[in-house]
This record gives structure tokens, C-alpha cells and sequence, in this order.
């Protein structure tokens, strides 16, 4: 993607904001390294360095970004950290930014996907994976609970959530039909006088009114060319990204055919990139369902642990598709050897579901950075946030019937689609850990990578008692 301004002037508007490219990419690697812990931990962090130490940006334009960035399909804190990249040093700074913030997550689940898929089975392996899926039902109902706190704002918000939910776990209403619901009952709304606020809480610290952010008091004096929209640039971009995105399932459409493995996975994850809204957790919603019940690629239990793994590792939580993709190839490795062809199609994984990010973030921010004083759009953005409550409470319903009971059954009823666990093949140990771990998260405030590393280490004790089968 061609760069939008001529150097002089992009240099100017560099000295303008005062921060350096080098500068920027120093902070992006340590955003990077520092970013465990989901969206709510990621952006945290963002909001910590950019917001209140670096003052590179200032707090209203940081929340419209992330409003946005959370309309977008795909991972929200990866989006947010193109979106700041881009406006700090145009489409360099978003590719700096955001190939940083998943690079370190690639290594390491890499790595770990290979421990999975080797040594999986075996004895005190099983039971430290065991600890890690129990641990993580306990992070996603904490999930629930922060998103909701940071989402739910009256009445109509919570009304949304609640419908939300019922439409995706009773009805399997489609996510993108869901999310489109919400917004325009946000927009129409907010026109009938309906209250529709975003309020997110990400730091108790106050800054000074009387001290502009970098970007905010450069922007005052002159917008730059790539902030301002413009559709021959939207029209360039637009077909430069999505060549570049589809080249590689293109590639293998053509060379593999469609039933091959490595195909699949492309095509699953470019079409998951499209039609998955709400940010991680709603993706991870789709992705469990798709990836265990159509494609087979792995069982429930798995898709914890991948959740775990990428929970305890840096990068965005999307990056648990990386593991999917390991799985999948490494089960069907083709005549390359299983760690090789697994290695492949995570790395596929993660290039068809994160190079969207940068594509709706190039395509659409000039337009999102023109419409900051939006009133109808910021409640559009808002009722879709607390639609995102809804899909994440699914999530964590399906995660618990899948971790606590050995057998669920998925019964029609009057055009409802229900998911009855079998009560007498109820899991105690993974009932009693999971409780244990929600006890540790939330009274006595423990960490989430503590909380997983611990119930990891004690589902290994547990099997070596002989307490997990």
C-alpha cells in the first residue's frame, strides 16, 4: 500500500506531532510484550503508554478509534493499535504497529501448539492441559463480567444484551445479522431520543484538560492528507489489500483444489474475518462452533486449551485460530512431515484472519477520524457494544457445557436449537478447579496468567492422584 503523503510533508507533520518514527516503533514493541490478557488487558495497556505517559493521543479520540475498532470484524486491540499507528506515521506506522503486536503471540503459540500436538497425551501433560481448560471458563466468565460493566449503560443496552444472547444461543442467529440488529437499533434510537452511551473505564488517573496529546494539538493546527478521506485512495487501497489478503487462498484454490486442508483453513478463516463482529470473544464464539462441529478439526476440550494458550501468551486472543490451524494440518500433513504441515497452516490462519485488520482500518479511518462529532454514529457503536455482551455470554455457556459434562446433546425444539448437557457425566474435578479458579480471580483479584499457570500446575497434581482420567 503506496504511502499517501510526499516525504517532505509527511516528515513535517512528523516534526509537527513530535514523535519519531523510531521512537514509535520502540513503544510498539514494548505494547507488544506487554500485551497478555485479552482486549480488556491490550487496550488497558495502549491507554496506560499512549494515553497518560507517552501523551501521543488524547482520550476522546482514543475511545472513538476503539468504538470503531469494535464495530470492525476481528480482534478490536489489534485494530486499535493499526488505528494509532496509522495516525501517528500513515500506513507504515498501522504495518509496524500492528505485524509488532502479533509477532511475539506467533512465536510463542507456535511453539506451544507444537508441545500440544506431540506430547498432548501424555501423562502429567494431560493433566497441566486439563488445569489450563478448567482455569479458562473462569476468565471468560470474567470477561462477561468486565465487558458487561464497561458496555451496559440503562435499559435499552441491557435489553440488547439480552436479546443478543437469545437470538445467537436459542436461535443460532447468524453474528453479522446480530451485530447489524444492534447498531441500527442504536442509530434509530438515539434519534427517538433513546439513551445510547459508551462509557469505558480504563483508568482512574485524571489528565489535564490544558494539556492537548500530541496528535490532538497537531491535527488542530492542520489535518494531514492520509487523515482526510478520499476515494481514489479508498478504491487503490482497497484493491492493493485485498489482492495481498486472498493471494495465498487463491494460490491454493488454484495448486491444492478446495477439499484440501491447507484450503480450508484459508477460506475458513478469510470468510471468518468478514462475518465475525464483536471483537475476540464473539469470534472465538464462531471459530468453536465452525472448527468442532463442521470442520472436526479438533474436539471442545481443545479449543480450551488453545484459548488458554492464547490467553497466557502476548498478541491478541484471535491468535487462537493459529493453534486451530497447527491442529488441523498436523492431523492432515498431506506429504510434508505433521510439525511442518502444522507449523504451515498456523501461520495461514494468522495471515488470513489479521490482514484483514489492516485493510479496514486503511479503508476506513479517514472516514471514522471525519465523523469524531457523530452523535447517532457513537450510539450506533454503543448498542452494538452491549450486543457484544450477549455473544460473549454465549460463549461462556458453551465453554462450561463442554468443560464440566463428558457428554452434551443438541436437541430441535420449536425452531430453537438447544444444548443439553447429560447430568450424570458431569466432570467434579474440572467442576471443583474451575470453581477454585473463579474464587482466586474474583475475590481475591489474582492475576488471569497466574491464575491459569496455578490451576495448570494443579491439574497436574490431580493426575498424578489419579483424580483426572
Amino acid at each position: 500500500m503506496a504511502e499517501d503523503m510526499p516525504a517532505a510533508t509527511s516528515a513535517a507533520v512528523e516534526e509537527n506531532h513530535g514523535v519519531s518514527f523510531a521512537a514509535a516503533t520502540r513503544v510498539w514493541v514494548r505494547v507488544a510484550l506487554l500485551s497478555f490478557g485479552g482486549p480488556a488487558g491490550q487496550i488497558a495497556v495502549m491507554h496506560r503508554i499512549l494515553v497518560e505517559e507517552k501523551r501521543w493521543i488524547g482520550e476522546t479520540r482514543f475511545l472513538h478509534a476503539l468504538n470503531y475498532c469494535m464495530l470492525l470484524p476481528g480482534p478490536e486491540a489489534h485494530q486499535l493499535a493499526i488505528y494509532i499507528g496509522w495516525l501517528l506515521h500513515r500506513t507504515r506506522g498501522g504495518l509496524v504497529a500492528g505485524t509488532l503486536f502479533v509477532l511475539p503471540g506467533v512465536i510463542s503459540l507456535g511453539l506451544l501448539s507444537w508441545v500440544y500436538a506431540r506430547f498432548g497425551d501424555v501423562g502429567g501433560v494431560q493433566g497441566l492441559f486439563f488445569g489450563l481448560k478448567a482455569a479458562v471458563l473462569a476468565v471468560v466468565l470474567q470477561a462477561v463480567l468486565r465487558v458487561a460493566k464497561r458496555a451496559i449503560r440503562g435499559r435499552s443496552m441491557f435489553a440488547i444484551a439480552i436479546l443478543a444472547f437469545i437470538g445467537i444461543f436459542l436461535f443460532s442467529i447468524p453474528f453479522p445479522l446480530i451485530i447489524a440488529a444492534a447498531a441500527l437499533i442504536g442509530f434509530f434510537g438515539h434519534a427517538m431520543g433513546l439513551d445510547f452511551e459508551l462509557s469505558i473505564h480504563l483508568s482512574k488517573s485524571r489528565i489535564a484538560a490544558d494539556a492537548p496529546a500530541s496528535i490532538d494539538a497537531a491535527f488542530a493546527k492542520e489535518i494531514p492528507s492520509h487523515v482526510r478521506p478520499s476515494t481514489a485512495r479508498l478504491i487503490r487501497v482497497a484493491l492493493v489489500g485485498v489482492s495481498i489478503w486472498l493471494a495465498p487462498l487463491i494460490a491454493l484454490l488454484t495448486i491444492l483444489g478446495p477439499t484440501n486442508v491447507f484450503t480450508a483453513i484459508a477460506a475458513f478463516n478469510s470468510r471468518m474475518a468478514v462475518v465475525t463482529f464483536g471483537g475476540a470473544y464473539a469470534v472465538l464464539a464462531y471459530m468453536a462452533q465452525q472448527a468442532v462441529e463442521y470442520y472436526h478439526w479438533l474436539k471442545p476440550q481443545e479449543m480450551l486449551v488453545g484459548l488458554g494458550f492464547a490467553e497466557t501468551t502476548p498478541g491478541p486472543l484471535i491468535s487462537v485460530v493459529q493453534f486451530v490451524g497447527f491442529m488441523a494440518a498436523f492431523r492432515q500433513p498431506g506429504s510434508l512431515s505433521p510439525a511442518l504441515a502444522g507449523t504451515l497452516g498456523g501461520l495461514l490462519a494468522q495471515w488470513s484472519t489479521c490482514v484483514p485488520s489492516f485493510l479496514w482500518i486503511f479503508m476506513g479511518a479517514p472516514y471514522i477520524e471525519s465523523l469524531r462529532n457523530n452523535k447517532a454514529l457513537s450510539a450506533a457503536l454503543a448498542a452494538v457494544t452491549a450486543a457484544v455482551v450477549g455473544v460473549i455470554a454465549n460463549l461462556a455457556i458453551w465453554f462450561a457445557l463442554h468443560t464440566l459434562f463428558r457428554e452434551v446433546h443438541q436437541q430441535h425444539v420449536v425452531g430453537m436449537n438447544l444444548q443439553l448437557p447429560v447430568f450424570n457425566t458431569i466432570d467434579l474435578s474440572a467442576l471443583a478447579l474451575s470453581i477454585a479458579a473463579a474464587i482466586v480471580l474474583f475475590r481475591f483479584k489474582m492475576g488471569m496468567i497466574a491464575t491459569l499457570l496455578g490451576c495448570s500446575v494443579v491439574g497436574v497434581i490431580m493426575h498424578l492422584a489419579g483424580w483426572v482420567g
